[in-house]
């Protein structure tokens, strides 16, 4: 076999499956829930519909607020109403049940936040987790 012959060889052809990527459309849904995590750090603004699944999400960090101020009620208010602008005009939002989760400051701001971009809120509920009983205390058990 000389050098030319080896370069001459072609390799076996692999046909590969070309699969056409589909546009998503956009659901309509008229009313929807719209769930916020509150933290000291951040907050996080998701709107779902009845069944759960999310249409839009947002947080204070994902619009350019960096250290602490993504912990703001500023911060929270902006995202806020970026998502509520977007489920408006993409989904077509009109009314929401509001379940808010955490202590952080932008609780309130953001559910301002919300109604000010004319979504009318069904009603607001409380999912902050509340420990009971805590756990074990540290050192020898008592008899």
């Amino acid at each position: 076999m000389t050098a030319e012959e080896v370069i001459t060889t072609e390799a076996p052809q692999v046909e590969q499956k070309v699969t056409k990527k589909t546009k998503k459309s956009k659901r309509i849904v008229q009313a929807g829930e719209v769930h916020i995590q509150a933290t000291f750090n951040n907050t996080i603004i998701s709107i779902t519909d009845k069944k759960g699944e999310i249409l839009v999400a947002s947080s204070a960090g994902a619009n350019g607020f960096r250290g602490s101020k993504k912990g703001t009620a500023y911060a929270a208010q902006v995202a806020a109403e970026k998502v509520a602008q977007v489920a408006k005009q993409e989904h077509g939002m009109n009314s929401v049940d509001v379940f808010v989760k955490g202590i952080g400051l932008g609780r309130d701001s953001a559910i301002r936040a919300i109604s000010s971009q004319s979504i009318s809120i069904s009603s607001v509920t409380d999912k902050t987790p509340i420990p009971h009983g805590g756990v074990r205390p540290k050192g020898e058990r008592k008899p």
